[in-house]
């Protein structure tokens, strides 16, 4: 927990901890869907209120107050993280499953400019992190979670490698907070949360860069979710260009993005490809997703793209 940080916040982000751990203690599991399925979930007329602990704090529903023990709402109401709505409650986050981890994350829906995502993009991140554990030989003394909103990708690499130093990096000082409070849930006291615009602002060279960028094009340009230019492309292709120089020998950048497709071109790959294609560097890259946020294809921003893939570059410095 951040000693430095105000009173107010350092009140808030104990009951975020203590809630964590005692929903942890009752075996709460949540998994988090996309937007449009849980607002339509949300919308059915048997849903319009919680009716229990995983409604409030998954499903993120209006509440009344006999839906949580007495104690537990009065410290939450006292901090803000719950707040009166329309003669109801409602819980400002959530608090989502990653295996035998749990996330606290911002609450339903993700509006507000320094709101922490997590989501199935969340989920395939952290499966592409295991698996590369799972197959390298390489050990891991010092990593880093570029862009790490809830902390997920550095505490996936914390917890399974508890001798590795992990910073976990992000310009939303929301996102950090909530990245100390997982670390806590997690109990992975190698994670060290520190504010830093890409690598801008990390120390020393890396055995692992990791990676989960937003790859929207977003008018309102929220830093969870606006990737840059090139139908949000851009942002990816600065972290590669940051992270190369970064790695010790045989160490590896694993970025999950999407890309957008526009006429049978992926536009990631299109501009990443130069920047690794290059001797003292091998790379694979794979679709792990044809098809992400079609929705998006209905906006202007993206009148002339065809698909948005999840997809998954590795990058390895010859040793």
């Amino acid at each position: 927990m951040d000693e430095a940080a105000a009173p107010e916040e350092r009140a808030h982000d104990l009951a975020l901890l203590q809630m964590g751990r005692q929903l942890l203690a009752d075996n709460y599991r949540f998994m988090t869907v996309t937007p449009l399925t849980h607002q339509r979930n949300n919308e059915r007329a048997q849903n319009r209120e919680a009716r229990d602990v995983r409604d409030v704090f998954g499903w993120n529903r209006p509440f009344e107050a006999h839906v949580l023990p007495g104690v537990e709402a009065e410290a939450l109401w006292e901090s803000e993280v719950i707040r009166a709505q329309d003669g109801h409650w409602i819980s400002t986050v959530r608090y989502s499953s990653l295996g035998e981890l749990l996330f606290v994350h911002s609450g339903f829906p993700t509006t507000a400019r320094d709101a922490v995502f997590f989501g199935p993009d969340t989920y395939r991140f952290a499966q592409a992190i295991e698996a590369h554990l799972g197959a390298s030989t390489h050990p891991i003394r010092t990593a880093a979670d570029i862009g790490c909103g809830s902390g997920a990708g550095a505490i996936v690499i914390a917890h399974a490698r508890p001798e590795a130093q992990v910073q976990a990096l992000d310009i939303n000082p929301t996102a950090l907070r909530f990245t100390a409070v997982n670390a806590a849930l997690a109990q992975t006291e190698n994670v060290s949360p520190r504010y830093s615009d890409l690598l801008n602002g990390a120390s020393g060279q890396f055995d692992l860069i990791v990676a989960n960028p937003p790859y929207m094009q977003d008018t309102q340009k929220r830093a969870y979710r606006h990737g840059g230019d090139r139908l949000g492309s851009e942002l990816a292709v600065r972290i590669v260009e940051q992270a190369l120089d970064r790695l010790t020998p045989g160490g590896t950048l694993l970025l999950y993005t999407g890309t957008p497709w526009v006429d049978g071109t992926d536009l990631f790959l299109e501009s990443a490809q130069p920047l690794v294609d290059k001797p003292g560097f091998t790379w694979s890259y794979r679709e792990v997703d044809p098809d992400v946020f079609g929705e998006e294809l209905e906006s202007d921003n993206y009148a002339c793209a065809e698909r948005i893939a999840a997809v998954v570059l590795t990058v390895t410095k010859t040793p």
